[in-house]
């Protein structure tokens, strides 16, 4: 059986911040002045919060909508877990996530939304994959080569998935976990950090470690944290 390979880029916090400011400078040269900012959680809090600081907005609120777990993870189908908790009627609205991928994320977004009979809804993201079905009216950068895109705010449960993956099946000391992380992923990962995701996952009882070697626990699949 083939293992699973991917690219992985690691956005740093200085990075996701940039990629906001420009974000919002482009909904700003739009002059598109929206009543209120909906982030879609959870990827969308830290870039919706940036945002309203760089436009000087004030009314936030967020909607969870759940389609990718943890390390690229793919659900179903998206889902709206925690609808919008506020009325919304006659209002000009701004969606703000992260980044489009499948685009099924914003589609199921805006189907609610627009359901809540708003007067205009416009939809923004830090990066747009041009895979995506579905083409937010803002983005402060594309990305026309598909890569998993970690972002500083899930960088460590990413990295607690992605080490997951590197030892189904398999008995590994820290080396060859470090290998495997680059070989299938592009990451690289210091024995430090490793370290302490490793010991995490023995804590929550998801590891064992045997002769210098670590191993998932066998048994019913553990829920996605």
């Amino acid at each position: 059986m083939s293992q699973e390979s991917f690219r992985c880029t690691l956005v740093s916090w200085e990075e996701a911040t940039r990629l906001s400011r420009v974000l919002a400078a482009r909904i700003r040269s739009s002059r598109f002045r929206p009543h209120l900012v909906i982030a879609i959680g959870r990827g969308g809090f830290v870039p919706a919060r940036v945002v309203c600081d760089s436009l000087l907005l004030s009314n936030l609120t967020s909607i969870k909508v759940e389609h990718w777990g943890v390390a690229a993870r793919q659900m179903q189908e998206a889902r709206v877990k925690y609808p919008l908790p506020v009325d919304v009627r006659g209002l000009k609205l701004l969606i703000v996530d992260d980044v489009t991928d499948t685009g099924e994320t914003l589609k199921a977004t805006m189907e609610h939304v627009g359901l809540q009979g708003p007067q205009e809804v416009r939809t923004a993201v830090l990066q747009h994959k041009t895979c995506s079905q579905f083409v937010p009216d803002y983005y402060a950068e594309a990305i026309t080569e598909w890569r998993w895109i970690i972002y500083p705010w899930a960088a460590h449960e990413d990295l607690v998935g992605f080490t997951e993956k590197v030892l189904a099946g398999e008995a590994l000391g820290v080396p060859e976990i470090r290998a495997g992380l680059e070989r299938r992923y592009s990451l690289q990962v210091s024995e430090k950090t490793l370290a302490g995701v490793l010991a995490e996952l023995m804590e929550m009882g998801r590891l064992v470690k045997v002769d210098g070697l670590y191993s998932l626990v066998s048994g019913p699949e553990k829920p996605p944290i």
